[in-house]
């Protein structure tokens, strides 16, 4: 499962059954233990959604981590390549995922000098790399010093971000779209901006939402999370409920901004106040049901997205060739 061609059951000859041209994708998944298998899971779907005809080899690595549990090293024995298995060679792109930060400051994590090596060996040996959330953050530190900088509290939910720019990667895209965030740390557009970064969407509550980067490789930062699966932000939550009743954490956090509807919210801010009320004489939490109550607006734009990087990487690979597009990449539908 380390390298795997993306495909349908019903179509598994899709693009090479007609010797369509092919893309080689690299996805280092360095998420904790508990989401590498569902974050592999969802760049890979969607991935798939924005590929229309074209046919895409996909290879999966993680960069080591010696705080991975047994079943967290077990997992990447078995999915990923090592990442010295980059060193000697290219990719036409690559998407790079962040981890929980450990260190107040990059240089401090135990993955940094792989990191690094890693980001730099991306601008010489990619098309173009998405770096995604905290993968932004530690890229644009190492590129040019720029700080992320701390939120009074974590910015978490779904929210709606207006373009900015005009780019391939935001090429067909509305005026504004949906899009799940959640993370502690921002980058401020100023130092973006001074950065020579392209900022192509934003909000006032998250800031800058996608930019970008010209060089030899074209560099995409997305803050946000438009992978995201339409449970992954109550799961997030869940799992933050639990490690407040753990006492693994002094604040019970908020729930997601614009993702509960108003009923659903209100069962959670009820069971917010029994657990508060009975936090040291609880040890299980039942939490409300949400089927159908979650909202999921984001899945199109994502597609898009993905369909526009996807399409830039082809161009620059096949620059005589005009790629073909599905109807569902062409025009994506919400799932």
């Amino acid at each position: 499962m380390m390298e795997t061609r993306l495909e349908t059951p019903s179509d598994s000859l899709k693009g090479l059954s007609h010797g369509y041209p092919s893309l080689v994708v690299g996805l280092v998944n360095n998420m904790p233990d508990a989401a590498l298998e569902a974050t592999e899971r969802q760049f890979r779907s969607l991935l798939l959604a924005a590929s229309g005809e074209l046919s895409i080899y996909l290879r999966i690595f993680s960069i080591p981590d010696p705080r991975r549990s047994e079943v967290g090293r077990e997992y990447v024995r078995q999915r990923c390549l090592t990442i010295d298995a980059l060193w000697t060679g290219r990719l036409d792109g690559l998407i790079v995922t962040g981890t929980e930060p450990r260190a107040q400051h990059f240089p401090d994590e135990p993955y940094w000098p792989s990191m690094t090596r890693l980001i730099e060996w991306a601008g010489a040996n990619t098309i173009s790399t998405v770096w995604s959330c905290l993968a932004a953050h530690a890229a644009v530190y190492h590129l040019d010093r720029i700080e992320r900088r701390p939120f009074d509290q974590k910015l978490f939910g779904v929210f709606e971000c207006a373009k900015s720019g005009e780019h391939a990667i935001v090429r067909d895209a509305p005026s504004g779209w949906w899009v799940p965030h959640s993370r502690h740390n921002g980058l401020t557009e100023e130092e973006l901006l001074a950065g020579g970064y392209s900022v192509l969407s934003r909000s006032p509550e998250v800031g800058s939402d996608i930019f970008v980067k010209e060089g030899d490789s074209l560099a995409v930062f997305v803050q946000g999370h438009p992978e995201y699966e339409t449970d992954t932000l109550l799961r997030e939550y869940r799992r933050d409920v639990r490690r407040f009743v753990a006492g693994e954490r002094e604040i019970y956090p908020e729930i997601p901004q614009g993702y509960f509807d108003p009923e659903t919210a209100a069962r959670f801010d009820e069971l917010r106040a029994e657990i508060v009320g009975k936090r040291h004489h609880q040890t299980l939490v039942t939490f409300p049901s949400t089927e159908g109550h979650l909202s999921f607006n984001w899945r199109q734009s994502a597609v898009r997205l993905y369909s526009n990087w996807l399409s830039y990487l082809f161009a620059q690979k096949y620059p005589d060739k005009s790629m073909k597009k599905s109807s569902a990449a062409a025009a994506p539908q919400a799932a």
